[in-house]
């Protein structure tokens, strides 16, 4: 994993030009265990933050990136400029989060 690879949400990167070298992508698919979701189904009577999920979609946002990061690093990429998340459910209690984004090799 390169953790110093620059991920942007913005177009540009100010004072750097550089080349597309393509698209990549970072997936990651979740799941709490049972008792986890017995919480949640508990919680969902009285409202409220469901705090399992939410950290289950925070350790899956930092995972996808992560991943993100080493398919750029694979491609031989500086940044990835554009970066952006996409989720989804499977089921009842599993998630999937994409982040995307435009790999770039400083010039």
């Amino acid at each position: 994993m390169n953790e110093k690879m620059l991920v942007v949400t913005t177009e540009n990167i100010p004072g750097r030009e550089y080349e597309v070298i393509g698209e990549v992508f970072g997936l990651t698919t979740q799941s709490k265990n049972v008792f986890k979701n017995i919480g949640a189904s508990l919680k969902n009577i009285v409202g409220g933050e469901i705090k399992a999920y939410s950290e289950m979609l925070e350790e899956s946002r930092d995972i996808s990136i992560d991943r993100l990061r080493e398919n750029a690093a694979k491609m031989g990429a500086d940044a990835v400029v554009m970066m952006r998340f996409d989720s989804g459910s499977i089921g009842t209690d599993m998630q999937s989060v994409a982040a995307y984004g435009t790999a770039v090799k400083f010039k």
